[in-house]
């Protein structure tokens, strides 16, 4: 073993000096064929064999000879294969006896991280994974060449393994196009409020969302990516180079880079980028719009976050510890969040609350207060996009809203906790339905805490709907429309104006076209703020039911379940609100009890034809029992007759 890692740190010490790979690494069999066709006669060689061992013959033998030979048995590793190989680059002389006996090739792979030489498949194997383990792919990353990607009009270069974050430092993940796209709107929408903006995107990685935000919104904001790592901030520089943006280094300093723009080119702003620990950043400046996207829990973050942002700023958080907020990893919620949880049917609303339950507790260790602007839980991630309201008035008001949720474990009935310090003698009492009495045991628990407010802001969503159809994102409209619908708990609702500036009764004026000072003074900047807090109480803020029961979960065996938008009628008919949720496709928003939601599912549910077939054998089994005995067995002869026709 100790040879092994001898030989791979002088070879690694050769390699520094070219970095051209074996011939036996090809990504495709096309590839290793192609080696093969560059020799003109009618007979090809086999590249990786010599003509001692393998005779010049056909395309189409040589072909079936790399196929089941050399790519048959090759070791894979990202998107390349390490074909075995029969040059003589490794010779063992085997010397049985004292005479000289002539050396033998011996067939073996090259490594693709190493280029050392390896002789048997399975020791490869494990020389690769050894690598890995180790953290030795650097030099392999650095040597891929980077692929470039579009999103939002915005190119960015991404390295091969840009999917798994344990791989490479610039992670880029597409599922995650959705998130950035209502981020990007948010700040669209605090742009028309004031300007400019300082902005933050605290983890770049590939700093595709800071860069969509200045090429998208010019001199509106000013944007400072971030990252810890060096490559990502490397990585970050070459894509402002890419989209023609300038790069700000230091505060009023310019860098000159290595290819400047072209004369001619319009250059979409700049950027600042930084490398620094996101929690020293967010110390020393304020913003007005933060945005945190850590890799998993992102609550180490929240204090310094809301240490220096200013009043009526903006903060997102998304956080993608799914595990753990989906009551996966108990442990780890109650270890990260300060949370008990469980598995229910309203788990992702469940991850939601408890999210802004310690945004709510950052922001009040920093007397701040907050308000929930949006909200959205999918399979990738939890995002929560608050208001900050300064005030220790306000930080008071947001903690109230933070209690403990009673949760029975039978129905999946919920309620949240009454408000007080008294101890109550039976907290069963508060809970609508009655499995305490019906049950033995305990039939509750209690979770949380968690947030017990609202989740949406019907007026800031009506205007992200209106920025996103500027911006040509289609497809957020279906998620926009139901958040909207969820947010005023109802079940239908007509779009008909969706450029109209008008939101809840309140005309929303836009800011003028020319950009305002940097600086515009205090008082300026006190009254731009109280004009702003007076639209901000205008808007109509609908308290919308807390959770949703699934359609599903509750429906009676042997019944065919309505229609979901039929279901929603009966309920608002019957003068409910009620409504979809994005959380869960079968998922209904209401404000009726479980017994009253179980009831109309009963009253609206329909007999399964397999239900009425087995009724209508089970009687004429009963008819059968209740005659004598002749015709008993007349009868049971049909029915055998009919039931083989």
């Amino acid at each position: 073993m100790e040879t092994e890692l001898e030989a791979c740190d002088s070879v690694l010490a050769k390699s520094k000096e070219g970095d051209e790979r074996h011939l036996s690494i090809q990504k495709s069999l096309s590839d290793l064929v192609a080696l093969a066709e560059q020799n003109k006669g009618e007979k090809k060689p086999c590249p990786l064999c010599p003509e001692d061992t393998f005779k010049p013959c056909l395309i189409n033998k040589l072909l079936k000879h790399l196929q089941n030979l050399h790519w048959k048995v090759s070791v894979e590793y990202e998107e390349y294969r390490m074909c075995i190989c029969s040059l003589p680059c490794m010779q063992q002389i085997l010397s049985q006896t004292e005479e000289e006996v002539p050396s033998k090739i011996l067939c073996h792979y090259h490594c693709i991280i190493c280029s050392a030489t390896i002789g048997r498949r399975t020791e490869m194997i494990s020389h690769v994974k050894r690598h890995t383990n180790k953290r030795e792919t650097d030099r392999f990353l650095s040597g891929a060449y980077p692929k470039t990607l579009k999103e939002s009009n915005t190119q960015v270069q991404v390295l091969p393994n840009s999917n798994t974050p344990q791989k490479t430092d610039t992670f880029f993940n597409p599922k995650m196009k959705t998130n950035r796209q209502l981020i990007f709107c948010s700040l669209v929408v605090l742009t028309e409020e004031r300007k400019p903006l300082e902005c933050l995107d605290a983890f770049g990685s590939t700093g595709i969302m800071g860069l969509q935000w200045s090429k998208h919104l010019g001199n509106a904001v000013k944007v400072t990516i971030n990252d810890i790592n060096e490559s990502s901030v490397a990585m970050i520089r070459e894509n402002c180079l890419l989209n023609n943006i300038k790069v700000l280094t230091k505060k009023e300093e310019y860098k000159e880079e290595r290819e400047e723009t072209e004369e001619g080119e319009r250059c979409f702003g700049t950027i600042e980028v930084t490398q620094l620990d996101a929690n020293v950043l967010m110390h020393l400046r304020a913003f007005d719009f933060i945005h945190l996207d850590p890799f998993g829990a992102s609550v180490n973050y929240l204090d310094a976050a809301f240490r220096n942002v200013r009043n009526l700023g903006i903060v997102s958080v998304t956080s993608t510890d799914t595990g753990s907020l989906f009551a996966k990893n108990l442990n780890v919620t109650k270890r990260h969040y300060g949370s008990n949880i469980v598995r229910t049917e309203y788990f992702k609303e469940l991850a939601v609350r408890v999210v802004l339950a310690s945004v709510a507790r950052a922001a009040a260790r920093c007397n701040k207060g907050i308000e929930v602007l949006l909200s959205v839980a999918v399979d990738h991630f939890v995002l929560v996009v608050v208001r900050v309201l300064r005030g220790a008035t306000q930080a008071d008001e947001s903690i109230k809203k933070i209690n403990m949720l009673i949760h029975c474990q039978w129905c999946e009935e919920r309620i949240f906790q009454r408000e007080g310090y008294m101890v109550q003698e039976n907290p069963y009492k508060q809970l609508p339905c009655d499995c305490q009495k019906s049950m033995q045991g305990n039939s509750a628990i209690i979770l949380g805490p968690m947030w017990s407010g609202t989740l949406f802001n019907n007026g800031f969503i009506s205007r992200i709907m209106v920025e996103s159809l500027k911006y040509g994102m289609d497809n957020l409209q279906p998620l926009l429309k139901t958040l909207l619908c969820e947010a005023e708990c109802t079940a239908m609702k007509i779009f008909s104006n969706p450029v109209s500036q008008e939101e809840c009764g309140v005309f929303i004026k836009n800011a003028d076209s020319k950009d305002p000072p940097a600086d515009p003074g205090k008082r300026k900047r006190q009254d731009l703020n109280e004009i702003i807090s007076k639209r901000l109480k205008n808007e109509s803020l609908v308290e919308h039911p807390p959770f949703y029961y699934s359609i599903h979960r509750h429906s009676i065996r042997g019944l065919n379940i309505p229609k979901l938008n039929k279901f929603l009628q009966f309920l608002t008919e019957a003068g409910f609100k009620v409504s979809r949720t994005h959380f869960d496709p079968t998922g209904i928003r209401t404000n009726a009890p479980l017994n009253t939601f179980k009831s109309f599912l009963e009253m609206n549910s329909t007999v399964s034809n397999t239900c009425q077939a087995s009724n209508l054998s089970q009687a004429a089994d009963n008819w059968v029992e209740g005659l004598p005995m002749d015709e008993a067995t007349a009868s049971s002869e049909i029915k055998n007759e009919s039931t083989k026709n």
